[in-house]
């Protein structure tokens, strides 16, 4: 595939619907057929990736995608060991592999700034396709990747891996079943060691990095190491923090539990970077509070953890008219004695999330997936939201009292959590000014906001030609 030819692919919606013309349809597979999957971002995730496929009869990892070559020879052999010496394409560029009508499937664990737009190429050129989470780095182009999985009829599983549990189903049924209380809130909580990254100086690329490729959709900017490989997630143009990176996991169970939740009428949100002058952007230490007119969804996240005898917590919680649940288990109110929750019944596809994909790949069952483009879209886009809220405040010193969810107890508790936290690293809270976000309302409907600022975040300008067409 020659560079002019790369830089054209899909350029604009006129492009994209060109596309469609050469639409390639759904491969019919029989019983022995082999599935062939291309794993695009190979270092860290990918790996995990990589290790599920090759551990299935009948699929083959045909193709490893990932702007940085350096990682091709020992990614590439320990794949040929697994599957009988056939050793992966290797390339740097994911429209290359598109092309290829040998590849039926992407399976993608980049960064979240190429996830929506790799999923949209993929359906356009007539391949399915698993996004890690989340499935976007902003609400609109998760939009548009639900809108291309719809058109081309292809199969978009989201890697929220709890949706292929047959516990957490359970407990989720437990919930909306009403035997133990109406519930009143849904809290998830984020709380891994998340501590500073330092400074890392622009610089040059190491050779074997297409830094520009890397960049993709986000802005032009200086190459510095602490963006290749991880630490892309505590930066806005690439990453969501760890609200869109671990939280996405449990931002989806605590939406699961609300019974017909999409999303919410408003959101709310505080926090901050604190502790360390570091180089990253995204908060450290948050709170945000999702209102739906079933429930409130809440969730805590916060990094400054894993020290000072303060726990990680990584969890969901379910508060209820007559208790909580958590664990598995359900608390009364009252004090009585906790019990185990009874079973209700339902059933997840099976095969875990990777083998549950290739499945509805063989089958052409989308509604078989455990975890859809559609959920995966609106699980995401709540982390975008509380981001959004976020970023659209200022800082100051914060009363609750002020606030329209002050008499909520599992509010309050939450913000007390977040001081309690800062207390614990030795914070001194006279000196502490939270980011209070803008209590925003929201359409579900139309998935905008009432404040035209909070609009502005809710997609990107992006970078020629990597751009996601209002039009897939």
């Amino acid at each position: 595939m020659n560079h002019q030819t790369r830089r054209s692919f899909l350029k604009t919606s006129a492009a994209a619907s060109a596309l469609a013309v050469n639409f390639v349809p759904s491969r019919v597979f029989g019983a022995n057929d082999r599935v062939r999957i291309g794993v695009a971002g190979i270092n860290g995730r990918g790996q995990s990736h990589m290790g599920a496929y090759l551990g299935m009869k009948n699929v083959e990892v045909s193709h490893l995608i990932d702007p940085d070559s350096r990682l091709f020879n020992s990614r590439g052999k320990r794949v040929a060991d697994r599957q009988g010496g056939r050793m992966p394409k290797c390339v740097q560029d994911v429209r290359e592999a598109l092309e290829d009508k040998n590849l039926d499937a992407v399976s993608v664990a980049t960064t979240n700034h190429w996830h929506s737009l790799i999923g949209i190429w993929a359906c356009q050129a007539g391949k399915d396709a698993y996004i890690e989470k989340p499935i976007s780095h902003n609400v609109y182009e998760g939009r548009k990747l639900v809108e291309a999985a719809e058109k081309y009829k292809r199969v978009v599983q989201h890697g929220t891996q709890q949706r292929s549990s047959g516990g957490r189903l359970n407990e989720i049924l437990a919930v909306q079943s009403g035997k133990y209380g109406k519930l009143l809130v849904s809290k998830g909580y984020c709380c891994k060691p998340r501590w500073s990254i330092g400074h890392k100086k622009p610089g040059t690329p190491p050779n074997g990095l297409d830094f520009d490729l890397w960049l993709g959709p986000a802005p032009e900017q200086p190459y510095h190491g602490n963006l290749v490989h991880y630490n892309w997630h505590w930066f806005w143009d690439t990453g969501n923090g760890d609200t869109g990176n671990q939280g996405v996991h449990e931002m989806d169970v605590a939406r699961w539990a609300i019974k017909g939740a999409t999303l919410p009428k408003s959101v709310w949100s505080i926090g901050g970077r604190f502790g360390y002058e570091d180089q990253g952007e995204t908060a450290n230490t948050q709170l945000a509070v999702y209102e739906y007119d079933e429930a409130i969804l809440l969730f805590e996240t916060r990094g400054l953890v894993g020290r000072h005898n303060i726990p990680r917590v990584v969890k969901n919680e379910y508060y209820t008219t007559e208790g909580k649940i958590t664990g598995g288990r359900f608390y009364p109110k009252n004090g009585g004695k906790a019990v185990g929750l009874d079973n209700f019944g339902g059933e997840v596809q099976p095969g875990g999330p990777f083998g549950n994909f290739v499945d509805c790949v063989r089958s052409r069952k989308r509604d078989h997936l455990n975890a859809d483009v559609l959920e995966g879209h609106y699980s995401s886009a709540l982390c975008h939201l509380g981001n959004i809220s976020y970023r659209t405040g200022k800082p100051e010193a914060f009363d609750l009292k002020s606030k329209k969810f002050h008499n909520n107890p599992q509010v309050g508790e939450g913000v007390e959590a977040l001081n309690d936290n800062l207390r614990g690293i030795g914070l001194d809270l006279k000196d502490v000014k939270y980011q209070v976000g803008k209590s925003l309302e929201f359409d579900p409907e139309t998935e905008r906001f009432r404040d035209e600022g909070a609009n502005a975040l809710l997609g990107r300008n992006y970078r020629e030609p990597f751009l996601v067409p209002e039009k897939v």
